[in-house]
């Protein structure tokens, strides 16, 4: 009789949960090595194989193995290659390597970064890093802000602040007492303001449509000549980087107006604020510096990776008493608490993200990210312009505007490329032009990337 041998004993919940990130991160590196090899679009297969994934919610448990290798499997493949340095859509960055490590390390702390108390380390990192996005933008010792999703809830916490801080000049408690009877605040914006404002508007309860729009130039600048009467119940909110033509608001010129009105001014910079980073595009970013609060991205051009976004208001007092909570078992210490700087009291712990991704990167390396990228999209300009076609906005920083000749062919052209998956663009239309839209933001993206992205868009425009 063959003797019997006792079963391997069950693995302890520590080793099973070992066993797992191990092959998450199989999995994850898998995924990034392949990156560069797949098309940038999912293939209309692998979009339609997740249907597999539609089924009633088991009745019983799944093992965490088997979960992750259906993540994988059908996920995976369907996802849009944004890491892979040819993503020129909507003005989405790749995420740096540190800041990805980072929000592993997050998960795995899994930290609610409201209150000092519940995670000392994700509040620590995160005041850090708003110092550091306060001097690389150069904006006021002082400034205080709130690390947010991104530049739509960025836009509306600022503009929560700029709310408070008007209404309570005039004797009036938003705060406490709601809109209602409230005296009126006038919101002065370009006429292609960025729809992420006027949601912020309308959430605000200050109306997407009670704007008073300003007159754009040929590059979608506010222009200084057209500005109505601003007292000290507006808010003028300025752009810095124009999400087609990545133009600037004159801001020098529309501060000095403000100001002297009283009025407060909000600037909407996702993405264009960064370029206060750079020696060479410092230049158009003057002027800003004047706002009373600013709104913009890290998950763009810092690249830190989704979400990311941050509010930032000159005096954070008003910031405080838009958004402040209090409740009975909330007596917390004297530590600044960012649940009173921003909406969320659940907050995932974003800003180490933040923090590691400008740490590794530097003053020098954000500068040259926006340098790099400006340059490949000074490159994509100037090789459809040989090819003929017609570059439709001054490419001053990393966006380029495109039309192949009619509306028709321009939008044929864009399903051919994205058809191709060489490289992915999106259509817009501006000041009545259809166009292709070329964002160039990730740090991945080198001089090979647009060679072969510029050799697919001109085979797309001839196909």
């Amino acid at each position: 009789m063959a003797a019997s041998h006792p079963s391997a004993p069950a693995p302890t919940v520590t080793e099973a949960r070992t066993a797992l990130l191990k092959h998450a991160a199989r999995d994850a590196m898998d995924y990034l090595e392949g990156v560069d090899a797949r098309p940038v679009a999912p293939t209309p297969k692998d979009v339609a194989a997740l249907s597999a994934l539609r089924t009633p919610l088991p009745p019983g448990p799944t093992s965490a193995e088997a979960v992750l290798h259906l993540l994988h499997q059908y996920g995976s493949p369907a996802t849009v290659a944004k890491n892979n340095g040819r993503f020129f859509g909507f003005v989405n960055g790749g995420c740096l390597p540190a800041a990805l490590a980072a929000s592993w390390m997050v998960s795995a702390w899994d930290q609610n970064a409201a209150f000092y108390v519940q995670s000392p380390t994700a509040i620590t990192l995160e005041e850090i890093a708003l110092e550091w996005v306060r001097d690389l933008l150069g904006l006021p010792v002082g400034t205080g802000g709130a690390v947010v999703t991104g530049a739509t809830m960025a836009n509306l916490t600022a503009l929560a602040a700029a709310r408070h801080a008007l209404l309570a000049r005039a004797g009036w408690d938003a705060e406490a007492d709601g809109l209602f009877g409230a005296p009126p605040i006038t919101v002065v914006v370009g006429e292609e303001a960025h729809a992420s404002v006027l949601k912020a508007l309308g959430l605000l309860g200050l109306g997407r449509k009670r704007v008073v729009r300003v007159p754009v130039d040929g590059q979608g600048r506010m222009r200084a000549d057209a500005m109505p009467h601003l007292d000290a119940m507006t808010i003028l909110c300025l752009q810095a980087g124009n999400v087609n033509t990545g133009a600037f608001d004159p801001a020098p010129a529309l501060t000095l107006a403000a100001r002297a009105a009283g009025a407060w001014i909000h600037v909407d910079g996702a993405f264009g604020l960064w370029a206060t980073v750079s020696p060479d595009y410092k230049r158009l970013t003057q002027g800003f510096d004047q706002a009373d609060s600013w709104a913009t991205d890290a998950h763009k051009w810092p690249n830190i990776g989704y979400d990311c976004g941050i509010a930032l208001v000159r005096d954070p007092a008003h910031l405080r008493a838009a958004m402040s909570i209090e409740a009975s078992y909330l007596a917390l210490g004297e530590h600044r608490e960012p649940s009173d700087y921003n909406p969320e009291l659940s907050r995932r712990a974003r800003g180490v993200e933040l923090w590691a991704g400008l740490r590794s990167l530097g003053r020098s390396g954000m500068a040259q990210i926006v340098e790099r990228t400006s340059s490949h999209a000074r490159q994509f300009a100037a090789g459809l312009r040989a090819a003929g076609y017609k570059v439709l906005n001054d490419v001053v920083i990393n966006q380029v505007l495109v039309s192949f000749g009619s509306p028709e062919k321009t939008l044929r052209t864009i399903a051919r490329l994205q058809a191709d998956g060489t490289c992915w663009c999106g259509s817009t239309v501006w000041q009545g032009q259809t166009a292709m839209r070329i964002s160039v933001s990730s740090w991945a993206t080198t001089k090979e990337d647009v060679d072969l992205s510029l050799a697919a868009m001109l085979r797309a425009a001839e196909g």
